[in-house]
């Protein structure tokens, strides 16, 4: 089962990113599988998402996101909800383009009335695109980050993140299950 994950903070290396590749691992972890370390950072795409010819770079991201399995979803939450830039890249697929994958919504926050954000905001948009989108999408609060976070931080040798930690178990405990279950489901 291959896992991509998908970065919508419009800053690159940003704690999001580091965020949700760790959040990837954990899901691997639980699966029983290699972490794929395939991401997308949609802040290096950004100058040219826009275009009317988007260059290959982008070609090779949406790519990556429709060969993937399992899509993790994230970004920052602004203004209540997820950013524009991954909207923006979200609105390259095509109707129903995710039929098929499960997508995993996932959004850091500064304030815990954020929280449904990833519920109310982000899982539709993915259920739009055909995504299975197994609950609970997961909400980050800033505060459970260390302040200095950058990618590659987090596992076995980064910054210790005990509170995350236990937020990425939990959640990717309750993940993990209905992505092996759907997987041995007959087509």
């Amino acid at each position: 089962m291959s896992i991509v994950t998908v970065v919508g903070n419009p800053r690159e290396g940003s704690r999001t990113l580091a965020v949700a590749a760790r959040a990837a691992e954990e899901l691997a972890r639980q699966l029983e599988q290699p972490p794929s370390g395939h991401v997308v950072d949609l802040a290096a795409l950004a100058p040219n998402l826009l275009a009317r010819d988007p260059g290959p770079d982008v070609e090779t991201a949406l790519k990556l996101a429709l060969d993937a399995d399992v899509l993790v979803v994230a970004s920052p939450t602004y203004k209540g909800t997820y950013t524009g830039l991954l909207k923006v890249f979200l609105d390259r697929f095509p109707h129903q383009a995710l039929a098929g994958k499960a997508a995993l919504p996932l959004l850091v926050m500064g304030d815990p009335k954020h929280s449904l954000a990833v519920e109310v905001h982000l899982r539709p948009l993915l259920v739009e695109l055909g995504a299975f989108v197994p609950t609970p999408g997961l909400a980050v609060l800033e505060s459970v980050l260390p302040r200095d976070l950058l990618p590659g931080d987090l596992g076995a040798e980064g910054a210790s993140a005990p509170e995350l930690d236990e937020l990425l178990d939990r959640w990717a405990g309750q993940v993990a299950p209905l992505l092996a279950y759907r997987r041995e489901l007959p087509a």
